[in-house]
């Protein structure tokens, strides 16, 4: 993978890391080999990420790896996202997925399932769907495409397949979010925890806070997309978090 970022003077070069490619890949072959494994290079990609807001043309050098394909978006775990880091082709994915899945309820509902059930059936179906991986994907959408996705829960309500008294979709990744979060904190073993940083030595306890850490630098718009991030500097007052800037 190649990244663009302001962070390093070189990084305007998206080959910048290009030349260690090639070794990183055939350490993974290594590996692969070594663990009675085969890294099937016609199914891996590359994808070389820019600026998320850059507008100017970015010149993009060869593929650094043979027979590795070059895309524009890559499936990572079920979430896709765009070599600009947009979520827009997911929230196509998405849409597109549930509504089959509104077909097949509207079958159900033909053949007599009752309204309770199917909302149940949609619950378990559409509403995992829309929220899976919310934690990792939502931060970078942008409001166009939470529009779309709170438009079509409204629709949903009007069909008859959600209770209008349901939470939105924002609040339910928020609240996913907040779960999330506190199993991290909570858990010095859990995988993310490594990545929160040092906590801060308090005298003195003015009001409650949602946590102890440190806050980081916001060095970009993309760095504040993170999940990490979004929840140090969540339900911080307008003032305080300008003052961090």
């Amino acid at each position: 993978w190649h990244c663009r970022g302001k962070s390093d003077p070189q990084s305007h070069d998206p080959a910048i890391n290009s030349g260690s490619c090639a070794t990183e890949v055939a350490s993974v072959e290594t590996w692969a080999a070594a663990n009675n494994l085969i890294l099937n290079r016609s199914k891996s990609v590359e994808i070389v990420f820019v600026a998320l807001r850059s507008k100017r043309a970015v010149a993009i050098p060869s593929p650094a790896v043979p027979g590795f394909q070059r895309v524009d978006s890559i499936k990572i775990l079920g979430v896709t996202i765009s070599r600009r880091f947009s979520l827009t082709d997911h929230v196509d994915h998405l849409l597109a997925a549930c509504a089959q899945t509104l077909f097949a309820l509207r079958t159900l509902r033909q053949h007599g399932l009752p309204s309770d059930a199917l909302q149940l059936v949609f619950q378990a179906t559409v509403i995992a769907r829309l929220s899976y991986a919310s934690s990792a994907w939502w931060g970078f959408a942008n409001a166009e495409d939470k529009a779309r996705l709170e438009a079509f829960l409204s629709r949903s309500v009007r069909l008859g397949f959600r209770s209008a008294s349901r939470p939105t979709l924002g609040i339910i990744c928020a609240e996913a979010d907040d779960r999330l979060f506190r199993r991290i904190t909570c858990n010095t073993r859990h995988l993310l925890h490594a990545l929160l940083p040092p906590p801060r030595d308090n005298h003195y306890e003015l009001r409650d806070r949602n946590h102890n850490f440190s806050l980081p630098s916001r060095s970009s718009s993309l760095l504040d997309c993170n999940f990490i991030i979004r929840m140090l500097y969540k339900n911080l007052n307008y003032s305080t978090y300008s003052q961090l800037e």
